[in-house]
């Protein structure tokens, strides 16, 4: 288990719910080591900023994250944590490694950005 305080995914059928009902979100694929806790971290200072994003982590060594591997979007790479972002069921953006606030920042206002309904 991840000790964040993030919304943890627990299976591959809760994962593809959360990508289908929700437009925007945000999954951090880790372990409590040292390269994703900085990126925990900041993603849970950035939940409350940006509320439109849905914002979870899944444990990479959890079974059920099996499908999490597979994606071609981190198939390649060999760090962790992986992140990947999702656009109304479809990954727009994806990550490996550690990133700074300012680079998560860029990507969600790029990617997500806020609509504003006059």
């Amino acid at each position: 288990m991840l000790y964040t305080n993030l919304n943890h995914i627990e299976s591959a059928e809760e994962y593809a719910r959360i990508i289908n009902e929700n437009e925007n979100v945000m999954i951090i694929c880790g372990r409590m080591g040292p390269l994703c806790i900085p990126v925990y971290r900041i993603a849970e200072e950035l939940e409350e900023k940006y509320t439109h994003i849905k914002i979870y982590d899944i444990e990479y060594d959890n079974p059920e994250s099996y499908f999490f591997h597979a994606l071609p979007e981190v198939q390649d790479s060999q760090e962790h944590p992986f992140t990947v972002y999702y656009k109304s069921g479809i990954a727009v953006k994806a990550t490996a490694g550690i990133q700074t606030k300012a680079q998560i920042s860029a990507i969600l206002d790029r990617e997500f950005a806020a609509t504003i309904h006059v």
